[in-house]
């Protein structure tokens, strides 16, 4: 069956210093030359048509039916020596978290067989590390063949990785490896000081040459402008390879950390964030990740509508509240929507 072909007027962006160039576009193309002017046009789109737009991608290659489910669990929490802004695992913040010990491998393991007994298909594991140590790394090795050995999806996040250190996590099976770009190049420093926009790039390349699939996307909400928005989706979208899983997570505010009282960020422009993500990465997993807890089931919906296909469930991510599993299936039910097989 042929593709179909649409095309767009480009509409300047709200707040665009003037028009921007026309542009059409064959939807459903895989594309790595976004210009920054397309991905802002985009973005900028009257909501019914982007929408319109984000559902004749999302139909090109998924059932729009169905959602794939997550289960993250912080295998270790807290005492991170990174400063990232928005994170309570922070050492560098007083959020009341405790910093723990790595778990055991049994211990993991029963928790990933109880997400399995949930209707997840994919397993997450995160440890608050800078990066791992090669002898945490074994442990973290063994969780992942136990989680193979269930019949899971496995994916990991543990922070920055060398070349030598993802091949290691890729012989012991793992199928995704998570590391957020989490916003713009240009809005990132504010963020965060203690690693560089580069260093992540890095990790991702390490990730993708070790044949590992990529799970990257970021948070919005943290006091960024439209035009970070866009700039995180652009470097996201012009990666060598797009990252199979995007997860774009509302910032949530937790006390003793210096985003807590940032202004709230609209909802419809969180929708506009997850159909951009759609649009230009046509074949990815859009995932809804943090921040559900505070989404009312509206917005939930309109971010499926959006092009999102994937969630993480169970009343915790990582160290941060989420909906509960009867909520979310009673949603899914609802919308006459579905788990994905």
């Amino acid at each position: 069956m042929s593709t179909p072909v649409a095309t767009f007027a480009s509409r300047p962006a709200p707040g665009s210093m003037g028009a921007v160039k026309a542009v059409a576009h064959q939807l459903g193309a895989v594309r790595h030359d976004w210009t920054r002017a397309e991905v802002k046009a985009i973005y900028g789109l009257p909501l019914p048509e982007l929408m319109f737009q984000a559902q004749t991608v999302h139909r090109m290659a998924f059932d729009p039916a169905e959602v794939q489910i997550s289960t993250l669990l912080s295998i270790k929490t807290g005492g991170c020596p990174e400063d990232c802004g928005y994170c309570p695992q922070s050492a560098h913040y007083e959020t009341g978290l405790s910093a723990s010990k790595l778990m055991e491998v049994e211990e993991v393991l029963a928790e990933a067989r109880a997400a399995k007994a949930s209707g997840a298909t994919r397993f997450c594991m995160g440890a608050a590390w800078r990066s791992p140590k090669d002898r945490d790394l074994d442990v973290v090795c063994a969780m992942i063949e136990g989680v193979k050995d269930l019949g899971l999806e496995s994916c990991v996040t543990l922070g920055m990785l060398s070349p030598a250190q993802a091949i290691r996590l890729k012989k012991s099976g793992l199928d995704y490896y998570n590391h957020n770009v989490d916003t713009s190049p240009e809005f990132y420093g504010k963020i965060i000081t203690t690693r560089t926009y580069a260093d992540r790039l890095d990790t991702l390349a390490n990730v993708r040459e070790a044949g590992i699939n990529v799970c990257s996307g970021g948070i919005v909400g943290m006091g960024e402008g439209e035009d970070d928005r866009v700039g995180m989706i652009h470097a996201l979208a012009n990666l060598p390879s797009h990252p199979e899983s995007v997860p774009i997570n509302m910032l949530v505010q937790v006390e003793g950390t210096p985003l807590k009282n940032v202004k709230k960020l609209d909802p419809i422009d969180f929708v506009r964030t997850v159909a951009t993500a759609r649009i230009t990465m046509p074949r990815s997993m859009v995932r809804l990740s943090a921040g559900r807890e505070e989404m009312s089931d509206e917005m939930q919906a309109m971010c499926f509508l959006a092009g999102a296909n994937s969630i993480f469930y169970g009343e915790k991510l990582l160290t941060t509240p989420n909906p509960g599993q009867d909520h979310d299936l009673g949603l899914l039910d609802r919308l006459g929507m579905r788990p994905m097989p």
